[in-house]
């Protein structure tokens, strides 16, 4: 009976409605063991694991990354208080430094217009714009990834925008990015003939060494590559042969579960499968034994549920919450540094793919009318969405803090969610060490229908209160989202804890 009482406290004092999806579905629930290791010996999720990617565009506008646009910096700290923003996207390749407002537009190479991808529509960086985002930056505690194009720059130029952005952004600057997609460019950018892994390392070594020379302290990451992993391998490989390499400190790579919002397969069973799972699993094997031949760890740069700016029902619903979760602590759990999804406003998402979203074509189609189509988010897989003078967290934002609550713990190595997966229920689950000696427990139960009862072993010397938060949901196609703290504790007996987590519901224990 005390089992029962348990399943029934977590469930009721959680939210009503799952409890009520429980006595729907009259099923049992997956009975489940979790037994912790006596320590946590796995990778460390550094402080500024969690972040977010916009586009270079958004600097065109220097009152948006400002200190004055408290209701932007508000959000941002409800995320995290100590996140990573990346400026880059395909727009970065358009982007001009314009160190001042009579610098006249330089000479610019000819690209070929490719559906999907950005119009060569240019859009000026200037010293305002870099000064502003310091502010931005300092208001919100975030650090940043600043983004140079490559696409239709010059190392010249490159170099004069990096010694004004360097000093303006201080101790906030991460490194630099330069290239946005560089696998990409034989379709608009280069010659397809010749562009590869290697001829992209030459002019990238080019442009690197053109900052070096005025900034000799510059950090970079690389390559920003949008699909093609192997790229890693080639460059990790041939790294030993540079003499005198620059300083780069981040392999980096980009991943997007599928696209466009036109394509059947980008759907919320698919989405969860742990088929998915398995498959990030494969890149994040490759890349993380790449970025070890090269002493660093590996960022996800870019990334989110559905490329060219999300799919309405799948992106901005409660799902994507629960596989922004998943996804960013499968990555943790691989010893990556971070993942910025990716986001920003309608307008620069658009622009970033060549001027508008497959999910608006959807929702047309489906009959919505013009304001049921802005009351969606614009992109749809934004973390963060604009409406008017409002930023209103999106569900994939809620699971990526949710995730974020592990920053600065070393996770334990178990492979928890096959344990979870032979109990009959799709779910996963990561423990973390934090840094004040807690152990944290994410359990996320991405079943579309099975509930489950799960046993937490933390040893039999653990004792103690269990402090509980729910990531939650009416259901899994719902835009609804929120994260609960539960007001109540429960004690741990014999080392042990059970609690129940619905089906479509996250949770993390946290015991002292």
């Amino acid at each position: 009976m005390k089992k029962i009482s348990r399943r029934r406290f977590v469930a009721t004092a959680a939210l009503s409605v799952a409890a009520a999806r429980m006595k729907v579905y009259g099923q049992t629930a997956a009975q489940v063991t979790l037994t912790l290791p006596p320590r946590a010996a796995g990778a460390r999720i550094p402080d500024g694991f969690v972040g977010l990617s916009y586009e270079v565009q958004q600097l065109s506008n220097p009152e948006f990354f400002s200190a004055k646009n408290s209701g932007l910096i508000a959000a941002f700290k409800r995320i995290s208080t100590h996140g990573v923003l990346r400026l880059g996207g395909n727009t970065s390749e358009y982007a001009t430094w314009k160190p001042t407002a009579n610098a006249p537009d330089p000479q610019r190479p000819e690209t070929r217009e490719v559906v999907g991808e950005p119009k060569a529509q240019y859009y000026a960086v200037t010293p305002e714009s870099v000064r502003n985002l310091a502010g931005f930056l300092e208001a919100t505690g975030w650090k940043c990834i600043y983004g140079i194009g490559m696409g239709t720059n010059t190392p010249q130029r490159a170099a004069e925008e990096a010694e004004f952005v360097a000093p303006a952004l201080g101790a906030k600057l991460e490194y630099f990015q330069i290239g946005n997609e560089v696998d990409l460019f034989g379709s608009h950018l280069r010659d397809p003939k010749t562009w590869n892994a290697q001829t992209y390392l030459d002019e990238w070594l080019g442009m690197a060494r053109a900052i070096e020379a005025r900034l000799p302290a510059a950090k970079f990451g690389m390559p920003d590559v949008a699909a093609r992993i192997e790229w890693l391998t080639e460059i990790a490989d041939r790294w030993a042969t540079i003499k005198n390499p620059p300083h780069v400190v981040a392999l980096t790579h980009h991943y997007y579960f599928g696209g466009p919002a036109t394509n059947p397969n980008v759907n919320i069973p698919n989405l969860l499968s742990p088929a998915t799972a398995e498959r990030v699993q494969r890149m994040a094997t490759t890349a993380t034994m790449d970025a070890s031949k090269m002493g660093m760890r590996v960022r996800m740069t870019e990334g989110n549920t559905c490329y060219r700016g999300g799919k309405p029902g799948v992106s901005d619903v409660f799902a994507a919450a629960l596989w922004a979760a998943d996804y960013s602590l499968q990555l943790a759990s691989n010893n990556y540094s971070g993942i910025n999804l990716h986001g920003g406003t309608g307008n620069s998402v658009a622009n970033s793919v060549g001027g508008s979203l497959p999910g608006d074509v959807i929702l047309s189609d489906e009959g919505d009318t013009p304001q049921q189509i802005a009351a969606h988010p614009h992109p749809f897989y934004t973390p963060i969405a604009t409406f008017g003078a409002d930023y209103v967290l999106e569900p994939v934002a809620y699971g990526l803090k949710f995730a974020g609550n592990l920053s600065g713990g070393t996770l334990f190595e178990e492979d928890f969610a096959a344990k979870l997966q032979a109990g009959g229920v799709n779910a996963t689950a990561y423990a973390a060490k934090l840094a004040d000696e807690r152990t944290s427990v994410v359990i996320l139960n991405k079943d579309a229908g099975q509930d489950l009862d799960l046993t937490l072993n933390f040893g039999p010397k653990a004792g103690g209160e269990a402090e509980i938060e729910i990531l939650h949901s009416p259901a899994l196609d719902s835009r609804e989202t929120q994260i609960t703290r539960l007001s109540k504790t429960q004690r741990l007996e014999n080392g042990r804890l059970v609690v129940s987590i619905p089906h479509a519901t996250g949770m993390r224990v946290t015991v002292s």
